[in-house]
């Protein structure tokens, strides 16, 4: 039984969504206008309703969001969208996503989190690992060209939510367990550097959300991070282990961003219904990120309609510039 039926049972499916470029229609004013934007069905959709209001405390965690902008070398999209539970439930968008140009060497900084749903303040925990992340790592680039020190990245994101566990319960040293309990989140966080060979990407995670590679000619996803979805997974776990927790051994890669290559970062929202990114939803965003799309694009197509899946989506991309178009 779908878990959004109102009285009485679920609701019929909806028949399936337009074509993703629609005809024109008529508009309220004179003369045609463009159709407005149907959801993007892909297989069987979920059922349709119109969202409801989160509550009174979230006023400032809007449904969707969108960004979008290049550096001389690199462009930038991303978007994130709250789940369609959420959207039923009356809970906040619970993703984050930040993203900022550090001016005097072009790198792009970059930060994705998933605020843990059993988290009270999951979407305050994910907003804030961002910019605690962002921050740290702007301070290091200022200091320094080499590689960034994602570890101490990593503990600067912990101690940020410490502190405010602190304020919140109004306690010297809360424990880890209280700090989780109010503010648990996945980050993964990084960077991307120009360089004359094709940049440079340095990041890390903690928790379950996922990078990749997307090969934009031939339209294949390689992980940077094990997946707890793909076709080597024996078993699929929701466990995770999210800040303020930081492993000793941190998660990191690093590759270089060839030329038709993309760098994707995302939360599980949008890595589990991609997978090994062989089915309909890995057709759908390497047709849509094969040249940077616009960002209000962007957020569109992650707010695609697939039965069963249901949670937030954020997702983070980045191409290298082609020298000839750049200005």
């Amino acid at each position: 039984m779908n878990p959004y039926g109102l009285d009485g049972g679920p609701p019929p499916l909806p028949p399936p969504a337009p074509p993703l470029t629609p005809p024109l229609a008529p508009g309220p004013g004179p003369g045609p206008g463009p159709a407005p934007w149907a959801r993007i069905a892909v297989g069987a959709p979920g059922v349709e309703f119109e969202s409801r209001p989160p509550g009174e405390d979230a006023f400032d965690v809007p449904d969707t969001e969108c960004d979008g902008w290049s550096t001389p070398g690199l462009t930038l999209r991303l978007a994130s969208v709250r789940g369609a539970q959420h959207r039923y439930y009356r809970k906040p968008r619970q993703d984050a996503a930040r993203a900022v140009a550090h001016e005097s060497t072009g790198t792009v900084v970059f930060a994705v989190a998933d605020g843990v749903s059993s988290a009270t303040n999951a979407e305050l925990g994910a907003g804030e690992a961002c910019r605690a992340a962002l921050e740290r790592m702007l301070l290091q680039l200022s200091w320094s060209t080499a590689a960034l020190d994602l570890q101490d990245v990593a503990r600067h994101a912990a101690e940020r939510l410490h502190r405010l566990a602190r304020g919140r319960l109004n306690s010297a040293e809360p424990s880890p367990a209280e700090v989780a309990g109010l503010y648990a989140t996945t980050l993964v966080t990084g960077v991307v550097r120009p360089h004359p060979d094709g940049p440079i990407v340095q990041l890390c995670r903690v928790g379950d959300s996922g990078a990749w590679l997307l090969d934009r000619p031939h339209g294949r996803y390689r992980p940077l991070f094990p997946s707890k979805t793909g076709s080597d997974t024996l078993l699929v776990s929701n466990e995770v282990t999210p800040l303020p927790s930081v492993p000793e051994r941190l998660e990191q890669a690093t590759v270089r961003l060839t030329p038709g290559l993309a760098l994707l970062v995302g939360t599980d929202g949008f890595g589990d219904p991609l997978g090994d990114g062989d089915g309909q939803v890995g057709a759908l965003f390497a047709r849509h990120l094969a040249q940077p799309p616009p960002p209000l694009w962007l957020a569109h197509v992650l707010d695609f309609s697939r039965e069963t899946f249901d949670d937030d989506r954020t997702l983070l991309a980045v191409w290298p510039r082609d020298p000839a178009a750049r200005r």
